[in-house]
């Protein structure tokens, strides 16, 4: 199982879960991801709610902004 990274609020995200965020805020859609991923679309779907509800946050703006803030994306 992998091992979940704890940010400074005390979330604990997973590193698929970091992994699809990442990817979320770079922009890709739920096929592109599933596609790199080798997973389905469902499966990604699934990370995204998880994410959204870990963090409270429901916008992919939100999920963008966290993911800068924390450093799992960088601005370019």
């Amino acid at each position: 199982m992998a091992e979940a990274a704890e940010d400074e609020s005390g979330v604990k995200l997973t590193a698929r879960e970091r992994e699809v965020l990442a990817m979320i805020a770079e922009g890709q859609s739920n096929k592109e991801m599933a596609s790199h991923l080798g997973v389905g679309v469902r499966t990604i779907e699934t990370h995204r709610e998880r994410v959204m509800d870990k963090l409270n946050i429901h916008t992919v703006a939100g999920l963008t902004k966290y993911a800068i803030t924390n450093g799992i994306v960088k601005l370019q």
